[in-house]
């Protein structure tokens, strides 16, 4: 089951409904119940300033933490391909039955990575792991006998490559399941909702400043889009393109 930052627009959709409701909320329930004297004002406004430089200091810290993990996920897209890539080559050290082996494996084993990486239904990611988890026994079963048979340096190489293999697709699960925190998310969004009745509340005619208490709802919606764009791996519009394995898919291809 996915999360709703999986779905950006919905997030945008839902933030700037959450957040309008907090300034008409201010505007019309807490300025009746509290009146905001003019020897307050001031003291306010700076209580309303230092509110809002937290909720940006909040938003900018969340979008750090969602590029970075884009990023992880870019890196270890590279780092997987470089192993396949690697261990196709170190496959020549096999026996000629055993190389041709291991070498389709290979392939097929590519094919399901770059299908993980551009597939969003969930079901037939649950195929894709499950089809990779069965490759992963079959290349390390291709290689077992001549390890065995042969334990020399040269072997070991062969061994090490696929075990390179077998953990670069571990770092790049653990990296798409390494995303922002949902309590993260929980209070960024009291924040969101706080710093609007605030700016509600301060508001002198609700009816005439209606469009300049949208921006700032506007404004966050649109922070809270991207960011959960750029933190969901299979969500939005912002992707990792598996573009080093599928060059390397292709090189097989190449004649």
């Amino acid at each position: 089951m996915g999360r709703i930052t999986d779905y950006p627009l919905l997030v945008f959709a839902l933030s700037f409904t959450a957040m309008w409701f907090s300034a008409w909320l201010g505007a019309h329930v807490l300025k009746k119940r509290l009146k905001l004297q003019e020897g307050v004002r001031e003291d306010f406004g700076l209580v309303l300033a230092a509110t809002l430089t937290l909720l940006g200091l909040i938003i900018g810290f969340s979008f750090s933490m969602a590029t970075s993990r884009y990023d992880q996920r870019k890196n270890y897209e590279e780092a997987e391909a470089n192993a396949i890539g690697t261990e196709w080559v170190r496959a020549e050290l096999l026996p000629g039955a055993d190389a041709a082996k291991v070498r389709a494996l290979l392939k097929s084993y590519t094919d399901q990575r770059i299908l993980y990486y551009t597939t969003s239904d969930l079901e037939r990611v649950r195929e894709i792991d499950a089809r990779t988890m069965q490759l992963q026994a079959e290349l390390w079963s291709a290689i077992r006998p001549a390890a065995r048979a042969n334990p020399t340096p040269v072997m070991a190489l062969v061994v090490s490559g696929m075990n390179d293999v077998l953990n670069s697709q571990g770092y790049t699960q653990a990296a798409w399941w390494n995303r922002i925190p949902a309590a993260a998310w929980v209070l960024m969004a009291v924040i969101a909702m706080c710093c609007n009745v605030l700016v509600g509340y301060r508001v002198h005619d609700f009816k005439r400043e209606a469009t300049l208490l949208m921006i700032l709802p506007l404004v966050v919606s649109i922070s809270f889009l991207l960011i959960a764009d750029i933190d969901s791996p299979r969500g939005g519009l912002i992707r990792v393109s598996p573009q080093n394995l599928a060059a390397f898919s292709e090189s097989l291809r190449a004649p």
